[in-house]
């Protein structure tokens, strides 16, 4: 079997169709699920029992269940628990939001307690408040910390967006299944899909690690 050339060039309009989509669903994923995960990574490190408790639990609750059950949750059982519909771009979304928060959530936990005590009691020896010492003091050594595993994290969470292909989300793995369905052309089509999230993730490694580089504590 020769391979095919043209029968790439055919199918990369669809294909860059659904990178897009890929993207802007790991973008308005990853926005809420930083949001999500320095809220609950806070209440870990520093809320008080009940509110550690909650946190505790929301992250071992999703870490411990895969995104594709997740996802599958929210679009097919959320709409019989609440009589609310989701269209399946909202369940991708909301899906990469609360998968991904959890993890995040323990990066920012680790990354803030792993930052000397010292600091924190110099802050407060000063009279700063407790959320100007996190702010101010604390945070930016963390967030320097947290740089490469939430790196990793962006990484998953764009590969994740694959697996939105069981609710029928236009993505890039789906605009290649539809189009080897039409053709039989699976080698071409599935190496295009290849190079094209090789070079989403290549991208985003390079953008991260230059800024890992720019921010490295000295």
């Amino acid at each position: 079997m020769e391979f095919d050339w043209s029968v790439i060039g055919e199918a990369m309009p669809a294909l860059l169709s659904g990178a897009r989509l890929t993207i802007l669903i790991t973008i308005a994923g990853l926005v809420g699920g930083l949001i999500v995960g320095f809220v609950a990574g806070l209440m870990r490190a520093y809320g008080n029992a009940a509110l550690n408790a909650i946190a505790f639990v929301y992250v071992e609750l999703i870490r411990g269940t895969p995104i594709v059950v997740q996802v599958m949750f929210i679009y097919f059982a959320l709409p019989v628990l609440a009589d609310i519909r989701v269209n399946p771009m909202t369940a991708a979304v909301t899906a990469i939001i609360v998968n991904a928060g959890a993890y995040i959530a323990e990066i920012v936990r680790g990354s803030f307690l792993s930052v000397h005590k010292g600091l924190k009691e110099a802050g407060l020896a000063l009279g700063l408040p407790m959320w100007k010492v996190l702010v101010y003091i604390i945070g930016p050594v963390a967030f320097r910390r947290m740089i490469p595993p939430l790196g990793n994290q962006f990484i998953v969470s764009l590969k994740d967006t694959s697996l939105f292909i069981v609710i029928g989300v236009g993505e890039l793995t789906r605009q290649g299944q539809e189009i080897m369905a039409a053709n039989f052309r699976a080698v071409e089509i599935w190496s295009a899909v290849a190079v094209l999230y090789l070079l989403m993730t290549g991208t985003l490694t390079l953008v991260l690690r230059v800024t890992e580089k720019r921010m490295r504590i000295l």
